[in-house]
C-alpha cells in the first residue's frame, strides 16, 4: 500500500457528492465538502490534483464522478481519493468494503476527514486490511450451512447457469466483485429478478 514520503506533496483527488432525497440538514453541501477539504489539503500540504462530484445516491456505486475518481486512482494519476466524510463515498458497508479492497490491492488509498481515516497511515493500513478481508467474505454461506445442519434445505441461486459460470469466470480472472458488477451491467445482463443493476450482493448466492 501507499506510504507518503515525508515532507513531499501527495496528489489527491477530492471526491464530493450529495443525494437528491438526502435532507439538506443531514448533509455537507458540496462547497461545505470542498471547503473542509481544501483546508485540510493546506494543513496537510496534500495537492488536490482535481475534484469528482456526484449528485446521486450512496447506496450505489454507478456513479460517474466515483467511477473518474478511481479510474485516475489506477491510473496513476493521483494517489488516493479524499473525502469530507466517509459517508460521501457509500452508505454500504458492503460497498465500503469491496472499495478499500479494490485499494488495497490498486495501491492507492482513501482519506476521510470525518471520521479521521487514511489507509496510508499505520491504523488506516489495519482497518483497510480488515475490511479488504471483509469484501470477501460469504456471509449467506453461513446461513445455508446452518439450514443443512437442520435439515432444510437452502434456497438455490436463482441465477441463469450460463450468467453464473459468466460470474466464476471473471472471479477466476482475478476481477473484484465490483468489477464483474461493472462488466455484467455494461452488457446489459439482467439481475436474477429481472433489474438492471447488479450489486457485489448480487453475486455471493453464486460464489458461495
Amino acid at each position: 500500500m501507499y506510504s507518503p514520503a515525508p515532507d513531499m506533496a501527495r496528489p489527491l483527488i477530492a471526491y464530493l457528492r450529495v443525494a437528491p432525497r438526502e435532507r439538506s440538514g443531514d448533509r455537507p453541501g458540496l462547497d461545505v465538502q470542498r471547503d473542509a477539504i481544501d483546508r485540510a489539503a493546506r494543513e496537510k500540504g496534500w495537492e488536490i490534483v482535481r475534484a469528482e462530484e456526484d449528485v446521486r445516491s450512496g447506496r450505489t456505486l454507478r456513479r460517474p464522478g466515483l467511477r473518474a475518481a478511481l479510474a485516475a486512482c489506477r491510473a496513476g494519476e493521483a494517489e488516493g481519493i479524499v473525502v469530507a466524510r466517509l459517508d460521501r463515498l457509500t452508505y454500504s458497508l458492503v460497498d465500503l468494503a469491496e472499495l478499500v479492497r479494490e485499494a488495497v490491492e490498486g495501491g492507492f488509498t482513501f482519506v476521510s476527514l470525518r471520521p479521521e481515516v487514511d489507509l496510508s497511515a499505520d491504523g488506516g493500513r489495519a482497518v483497510g486490511e480488515v475490511l479488504a478481508e471483509a469484501a470477501t467474505w460469504q456471509p449467506r454461506a453461513i446461513a445455508t450451512a446452518g439450514r443443512a445442519l437442520a435439515g432444510r434445505p437452502g434456497r438455490p441461486s436463482s441465477t441463469p447457469a450460463p450468467v453464473a459460470a459468466r460470474i466464476r469466470e471473471l472471479r477466476a480472472e482475478g476481477m473484484t466483485l465490483q468489477a464483474i458488477c461493472d462488466t455484467l451491467n455494461e452488457e446489459r445482463i439482467p439481475t436474477p429478478r429481472g433489474g438492471a443493476e447488479w450489486r457485489p450482493t448480487s453475486l455471493r448466492s453464486v460464489l458461495r
